[in-house]
């Protein structure tokens, strides 16, 4: 009985001197006591980070390559403009395809267009932050549980494990930013 409780002593022991401890950072407010602004501050580092600009804001050619067009901020792909030709020989065999703008793209599941996110009614406005959370970490259209699944390239597969303190994080700036009217068109089938 002695041996058994110095031998759990000692396991107890040994357990608690392997768990890792780190000192907080004085300057990481936690989640719960984060004010507003330090919120949005976060979601404006973790949307750019996370690439979110890649595909959702649209692009120009500058003299070192794709800039983003600033007033467009995440407001996808651009439902005035005329949808581009895409080789749809080359998608059947697998290959991708971007826009010139860098918000549409093209593959063997048709041609897909990246959402406008902005706090704009035809973007995110409207959305609740569990829509958000459902279309995140789930991949759902509009974050509507029987919605049809966000088809790529968006990444929604990285981000099932996201912790709900970044996502309100990113919720927050998207929340906070310049909205842009535009509805971006469905996504087309290639006629076989």
């Amino acid at each position: 009985m002695k041996a058994l409780s110095i031998s759990a002593a000692f396991s107890a022991i040994f357990l608690i001197s392997c768990q890792k401890t780190s000192t907080p950072d004085p300057d990481q407010k936690p989640f719960a006591v984060q004010d507003s602004a330090s919120l949005v501050k976060k979601g404006e580092y973790l949307v750019t980070i996370t690439g979110c600009n890649d595909c959702h804001t649209p692009k120009k050619m500058g003299p070192k390559g794709p800039e983003l067009i600033e007033e467009l901020l995440l407001s996808g792909f651009q439902g005035k403009n005329a949808i581009p030709e895409f080789d749809k020989e080359r998608t059947q065999k697998g290959f991708a395809q971007m826009s010139p703008d860098m918000t549409a793209a093209a593959g063997p599941w048709g041609v897909s267009f990246a959402a406008n996110i902005t706090p704009d009614e035809t973007g995110i406005g409207s959305w609740t932050f569990e829509q958000f959370k459902t279309a995140i970490t789930q991949g759902k259209y509009k974050g509507q549980e029987n919605g049809r699944p966000l088809l790529p390239p968006m990444p929604w597969l990285n981000y099932t494990e996201m912790k709900d303190e970044d996502l309100r994080a990113i919720f927050a700036y998207l929340k906070s930013i310049k909205p842009v009217e535009n509805v971006v068109p469905a996504p087309k089938q290639f006629e076989k």
